[in-house]
């Protein structure tokens, strides 16, 4: 078991950071995820990855809605990172980073969830499905909406191009 949980880790990490934006909170909802997991047991009949996302999206959501609450402080400019810029080509990258960051920020909750799951964990449709326990269909038609969301959040005169 706890070999299989090594191998998840790296995963539930990039899911993690997608859900969170920020690396020490990714690492620290990966660590809650796995004490759950650990503490609660988890049953015989579901997968390890599966069960692991799950309970990592489920923990995300109560301390989303518990940031809503705690928003202002942590919005404080002391508390934000310092961001040091060695090169053009870093502060671009940084720079986009930033742009589809937030632009991952404003996207509902679910739809962020199963970009993340299909984007950046390569998960099929059908996985993705089973792990948040909706239909195929409502997978497809989320991950479509919040790709178009991002891409127009991101880069509004591409749409405004292709339609």
């Amino acid at each position: 078991m706890n070999e299989s949980f090594e191998n998840i880790i790296p995963m539930l990490r990039r899911f993690a950071y997608s859900l969170t934006g920020n690396t020490a909170d990714a690492d620290d909802l990966v660590q809650i995820t796995f004490e759950k997991i650990l503490s609660k047991g988890m049953p015989e009949d579901v997968e390890t990855i599966k069960w692991a996302f799950k309970v990592c999206r489920n923990v995300w959501i109560d301390e989303y809605r518990s940031r809503k609450v705690r928003q202002n402080a942590t919005q404080a400019p002391e508390l934000q990172e310092q961001v040091t810029v060695d090169s053009s080509q870093q502060q671009q990258s940084k720079q986009m980073l930033a742009k589809v960051s937030t632009a991952m920020d404003t996207l509902p909750q679910d739809q962020r969830s199963i970009l993340s799951l299909v984007a950046l964990q390569g998960m099929s449709y059908k996985d993705v499905a089973t792990t948040l326990e909706v239909p195929v269909g409502t997978v497809m038609s989320r991950l479509s909406r919040a790709r178009s969301s991002l891409l127009n959040l991101v880069n509004p005169q591409v749409l405004g191009e292709n339609s």
